[in-house]
């Protein structure tokens, strides 16, 4: 079992924090070496300003557009946190006339119109949010989110409302999708796709669990974050720690733990 500590990194919105990465833009050495291979990549996203609208390439557009090695981005969010007034851009809005040309998208954001084409979620805490690759989207300000995603960094901004940063019109627009969504709405306490799972667990006492191994996963490694509360998690190996609201621990494949407190748990596992 490793505690991970988070890396922090600023951003012109707020910062995040990578609490689980083996990515080698920003990632936990003690990790890395016990398990390169991991696929995912864990953040806590501060938004106190609202992010660029962005889309990420599937698996087979990224390794196209990008070349060998690179791997699209499917992610979720939980959202830890929110103002009231909290939004989120999740997709395009309906097209009575069928799905959106490229010309016409292209056209809109040169000419700083994009916004009416955004669908806007008004979003609170405990909602949980699906990104499958393809997926326009935006987190907006006053947010705080754990996202869970494939461990890639591929990302092709489209509009920044207004600031000078960098756009990659042309890539994003050639891997849109505008497929059906899962609408936004509390966490129903697990989820799967074709990446990862979560599983929401709330400890009064005592939990147990064995990080059993699978042998057609690319890594059976856990990861157990705190969403609210504390108290204790060790092993059968005698380690022991305390831990508080999102703090993260890696747990190792044939490893048994027990978590003893009071808190609401995320288990995370590789799909």
């Amino acid at each position: 079992m490793i505690k991970l500590d988070p890396i922090r990194l600023d951003k012109v919105w707020g910062y995040e924090n990578w609490i689980a990465s083996v990515h080698p833009a920003a990632r936990h050495e003690n990790f890395y070496d016990a398990c390169s291979t991991y696929p995912l990549l864990i953040k806590v996203i501060q938004a106190d300003d609202t992010l660029s609208v962005q889309v990420h390439p599937d698996d087979e557009a990224a390794l196209k557009l990008e070349g060998e090695g690179n791997v699209g981005k499917t992610e979720c969010w939980y959202v830890l946190d929110a103002a009231s007034d909290a939004k989120l851009v999740f997709g395009l809005k309906k097209n009575s006339d069928g799905i959106y040309s490229s010309d016409e998208l292209a056209s809109a954001i040169k000419n700083n119109e994009f916004e009416k084409y955004l669908n806007f979620v008004n979003v609170k805490k405990g909602d949980f949010v699906f990104i499958p690759s393809g997926t326009v989207h935006a987190i907006g300000g006053g947010l705080r989110l754990l996202e869970v995603q494939q461990s890639c960094d591929l990302t092709y901004r489209l509009y920044d409302w207004g600031r000078p940063r960098e756009v990659h019109v042309e890539k994003g627009l050639k891997v849109i999708k505008e497929d059906s969504l899962i609408p936004v709405a509390p966490f129903k306490g697990e989820f799967e796709c074709r990446y990862f799972s979560l599983e929401e667990i709330e400890v009064k006492g005592g939990y147990s669990m064995l990080c059993s191994e699978d042998k057609e996963k690319s890594c059976s490694w856990q990861m157990i974050f705190c969403l609210e509360g504390s108290g204790t998690i060790k092993n059968s190996d005698g380690q022991k720690f305390d831990f508080n609201k999102e703090d993260i621990f890696a747990v190792s494949p044939g490893e048994k733990i027990t978590v003893e407190g009071k808190a609401r748990i995320i288990k995370i596992k590789c799909s």
